[in-house]
């Protein structure tokens, strides 16, 4: 039997390929594809550079993703191949793990995301059997974790938030304004990410697409 081990978490990271992503998106001033990559991207090195993160698991055919991540010594990218939709990708990252170990399924769409925000989210779940962090809209999610032993489980989507406590996740006491919180689907949403302060990769696409 598997021992569980508690030294650290495995984070799942679902990208669609930059080429599909980010559908709403197109009507920001810049090129979509490589806006999704960059948000993508800049969610992924802040998971990385989080303290209590052993490992990133990205589940993605994107193949811009795949170059930008070949050096990359805490991440992994896992083909999505023939697997359809969020929760069947994210399971697939997440049997990679194993389920001896800490899991947390994290969307790819966070570009103001701090590391620190990040730990301090699954410092709280280690108390918690399954955990929920909502967006900050409330209605959706921006990740879920599942500690060692525990049986993998997500439904990701409309209204994810609520379908994910009936899973019985608990809702974790992150800080409303926290950059964990702000995911990006929309103009709106990239707006308030900025203002929150995105990561380099984002930053730099968003600085050309403004010369």
């Amino acid at each position: 039997m598997d021992i569980p081990d508690t030294s650290g978490w495995t984070i799942v990271v679902p990208v669609k390929p930059a080429a599909v992503g980010k559908s709403r998106l197109t009507d920001v001033g810049t090129d979509r594809e490589a806006l999704a990559r960059a948000i993508a991207l800049d969610t992924i090195a802040a998971a990385a550079a989080a303290t209590r993160v052993a490992r990133v698991i990205v589940v993605s055919d994107d193949a811009g993703l795949r170059a930008a991540l070949r050096r990359s010594r805490r991440v992994e990218v896992v083909p999505e191949g023939d697997t359809r939709g969020l929760d069947a990708a994210i399971a697939l990252g997440a049997a990679a793990a194993g389920q001896s170990t800490p899991r947390a399924a994290l969307l790819g769409d966070l570009p103001a995301l701090r590391a620190a925000d990040l730990d301090a989210a699954l410092e709280l779940a280690a108390s918690v059997e399954r955990g929920l962090v909502p967006d900050a809209e409330t209605t959706g999610s921006t990740l879920v974790t599942a500690r060692a032993g525990a049986v993998w489980v997500s439904a990701f989507g409309q209204d994810s938030a609520a379908r994910h406590r009936l899973l019985g996740c608990t809702d974790l006491a992150v800080e409303r304004d926290s950059t964990l919180r702000r995911d990006v689907d929309t103009a709106e949403q990239l707006t308030q990410a900025v203002a929150l302060g995105v990561g380099p990769q984002t930053s730099a696409v968003l600085a050309a697409a403004a010369a």
